[in-house]
């Protein structure tokens, strides 16, 4: 892997203008994947040990963080992010903290998942960061409660070691632990503030849940489905058309640039695993002036099957949910959306259920993660 760019110390103050003009970011190889702890997949910051300054809630807020320069209340300027107090030691001879104070924030992920890649984002903590961090995880199942993941039953993995990390800066992390994880703890020492927290990774979905749901979205971020490839990103990624809930507004979707050719758009699926596909949703919500004209929907067998149309070249309509029952269904692992000729759309899903050797593959994944 390609060494990641790595950032430390403070920024300068800021000094009026745009913050973000100093801003410290590098491109990490692993953001093209799902982000575990996304709100919308249902994630949550469910305990910290001091939240003195700023919530621990905003950790996992969607978009940048923001910076007002004149925002203060009355515990001192108000941050985006999550900020601790200043930490002491315990006497007038030693006003230090010791080496191994810090603090911590347990989170949940919105869905259990391998985790390959961790941003700690110091965003407008220039001279307050901590000075280092560390992350750890586990798989509980269920929803175990702060009391009980911080219990000594509970096995914890190093994910990312005591790293010096910058302020004002996008830290990047490869993570290695070939494991599933459900929860993580994030540890800042020995005090300070972080904006925002990405982690990102592969979705291991429960097959027993899935199993008893019988008939779901296999091609659900939540369940394990993901993007591949996309014919173009230039206003929104790809992957919303497989995020939960319907768009709320347009950039909640995938939205293309303007064609100027006669070529058309398109993405390419990975299923949560072999499934049998009996009907399908293309939503166009909030796209109303820039929807797509047309699509049409494919699916194959394997890397290596050929593709499979499903759905025929369909006229869409802006701002609508369109349903459509298939005649037989179509058994898959990928599949393919074309739009024509551009625009957009919001949500893809794909309504089906595993066949005996998509539950198998599962099955096999797990074990290998541990169970």
């Amino acid at each position: 892997m390609t060494a990641i760019e790595t950032f430390t110390g403070d920024a300068s103050p800021y000094g009026g203008g745009d913050p973000y003009a100093d801003y410290r970011t590098a491109d990490f190889p692993f953001t093209h994947l799902a982000d575990l702890a996304d709100r919308r997949l249902g994630a949550g910051v469910i305990a910290a040990n001091d939240e003195f300054f700023a919530e621990r809630e905003n950790l996992l807020l969607p978009g940048r963080p923001v910076f007002d320069p004149e925002r203060f209340g009355h515990k001192g300027k108000i941050m985006d992010g999550w900020e601790t107090r200043r930490r002491r030691g315990v006497s007038a001879g030693h006003p230090w903290p010791a080496d191994d104070d810090h603090d911590w924030a347990l989170i949940r992920l919105g869905t259990p998942g391998v985790v390959r890649g961790i941003v700690v984002d110091t965003a407008h903590f220039r001279g307050n960061y901590p000075q280092a961090v560390s992350v750890e995880g586990t798989a509980v199942d269920g929803s175990p409660s702060p009391g009980e993941l911080l219990s000594d039953d509970v096995k914890w993995t190093t994910l990312v070691p005591r790293t010096r990390i910058g302020g004002h800066a996008a830290n990047g992390f490869a993570v290695t632990a070939e494991q599933r994880i459900t929860h993580l703890r994030l540890n800042q020492h020995p005090d300070g503030g972080i904006a925002r927290l990405r982690v990102y990774g592969e979705v291991v979905p429960d097959l027993a849940w899935l199993t008893a749901l019988g008939t779901f979205d296999v091609v659900a971020l939540e369940n394990g489905g993901r993007v591949e490839d996309a014919s173009d990103r230039f206003y929104s990624p790809a992957a919303n058309t497989i995020r939960p809930g319907r768009s709320q507004k347009m950039d909640d979707g995938w939205e293309t640039r303007r064609r100027r050719d006669h070529g058309h758009d398109w993405i390419t699926y990975r299923l949560v695993a072999q499934a049998q596909i009996r009907a399908l949703e293309i939503d166009t919500a909030c796209l109303k002036g820039n929807a797509a004209g047309w699509a049409s929907v494919s699916v194959r067998d394997d890397e290596d099957g050929d593709w499979r149309e499903i759905l025929p070249r369909t006229r869409l309509q802006p701002d609508t949910n369109h349903r459509f029952l298939l005649p037989d269904p179509a058994v898959g692992t990928h599949a393919r959306v074309d739009i024509h000729p551009d625009g957009g759309i919001s949500r893809l899903r794909l309504f089906g259920s595993l066949t005996d050797q998509g539950a198998a593959t599962l099955e096999a994944r797990r074990q290998e993660l541990g169970g």
